[in-house]
């Protein structure tokens, strides 16, 4: 009972993650349905639905990265923009709200910027790179209800 509490607990704040930069979203949510299955002994979620769970954690961190860079490559962005927009992004995670908030926008700004000196292009792109970001983390949350929909079926259905 009390490690299905826990797995509850985790799966929940790792909802919570999805959109707080703090906290590892998809991971928690990976280890409160591993810990869903240990408690009830693998018994009806087994080593290849958790496999699946674990492949969608790991290609939900991709999304962070690649979200941005491909909004900004939308908008006709250089390569050093959809770097920075990649690296805005990385930097960040690390900065907490407002870092994950301006960090894809600054990237892919300083990124076109140092290609072109154009200011108003250089901020569409940052814009481009921020509407990535932004379609990145809705997609993330499908991720982590896809998760949570595979493990409920693999539970009841199975």
């Amino acid at each position: 009972m009390l490690l299905s509490v826990l797995a509850v607990a985790l799966i929940l704040i790792g909802l919570a993650g999805i959109v707080l930069p703090a906290l590892p979203g998809t991971a928690l949510i990976f280890a409160g349905l591993l810990l869903a299955a240990w408690a009830d002994d693998f018994m009806r979620v087994g080593a290849a639905t958790l496999v699946v769970l674990g492949l969608l954690t790991v290609a939900s961190y991709g999304i962070d990265f690649a979200a941005a860079a491909l909004g900004a490559g939308r908008f006709g962005a250089s390569r050093r923009a959809m770097a920075g927009a990649a690296l805005g992004t990385a930097l960040g995670l690390v900065l907490g709200l407002p870092g994950l908030i301006l960090g894809p926008f600054i990237g892919a700004v300083l990124g076109e910027l140092s290609t072109t000196r154009d200011l108003a292009r250089a901020a569409g792109i940052g814009v481009g790179a921020w509407i990535g970001f932004v379609i990145g983390v809705a997609v993330k949350v499908g991720v982590a209800f896809l998760m949570i929909a595979i493990f409920l079926a693999a539970f009841f259905l199975f």
